[in-house]
């Protein structure tokens, strides 16, 4: 494994406020990012995400102005936005179906299902565990993204109940927790600027 290679997509990342519209991911590409975002960890394996990845330039359009008017949403090549499961994780078909693909004693599962349900019936809001799970994910498409050579930007600026209602979601059963647009930059990326390492790793 070639760590240097790592690092540098590392610095190669960037939020990539705007993209030639001209230049297209291919498919394959595509398909190996959103994959990086399938693989990823989430809390209890529930999975809590849905990718829907907008490619019809009038549907960007029409999301736009309810993105703050930000010329990432058209000018990327794919618009990811990334939906929390807010049903599904407490529907024990759902998380029963889950737990069942782990090859475990019944008595175990049993066990693994009550500590679920516990877990489930105390958090204050099922939107916002399935959210942080969604960030995971955001996290390692940008990531995968980069090791390619594709840029990203992770988008929070946007009108949660006008994005959810153009794409005509369910509301009940998913919510919108973040967008990511993919794709080619136009400007080179300005210095990227982090606190040192010692300031923000404690060994203890």
């Amino acid at each position: 494994m070639d760590r240097q290679l790592l690092t540098q997509s590392l610095h190669f990342r960037h939020a990539c406020k705007l993209f030639d519209n001209e230049r297209k991911i291919d498919s394959d590409d595509l398909r190996f990012i959103l994959e990086a975002g399938r693989l990823s960890p989430s809390s209890f394996g529930m999975e809590h995400w849905h990718f829907i990845v907008v490619q019809d330039q009038d549907l960007k359009a029409l999301l736009r102005p309810a993105c703050w008017d930000q010329p990432q949403i058209t000018t990327c090549s794919d618009l990811v936005i990334i939906t929390a499961k807010v049903d599904d994780p407490v529907r024990r078909p759902y998380y029963e179906k889950m737990f069942g693909r782990r090859d475990m004693a019944p008595q175990m599962l049993e066990r693994y299902l009550d500590i679920y349900q516990n877990y489930v019936n105390d958090l204050h809001s099922i939107y916002s565990w399935s959210a942080k799970q969604c960030y995971i994910a955001a996290a390692n498409i940008m990531s995968y993204a980069s090791l390619i050579g594709i840029d990203s930007c992770p988008i929070e600026g946007f009108e949660k109940e006008k994005v959810e209602k153009i794409l005509l979601l369910n509301t009940t059963k998913e919510q919108v927790a973040l967008i990511v647009a993919l794709g080619y930059r136009v400007n080179e990326q300005s210095e990227k600027m982090r606190l040192p390492f010692d300031e923000v790793v404690t060994f203890r």
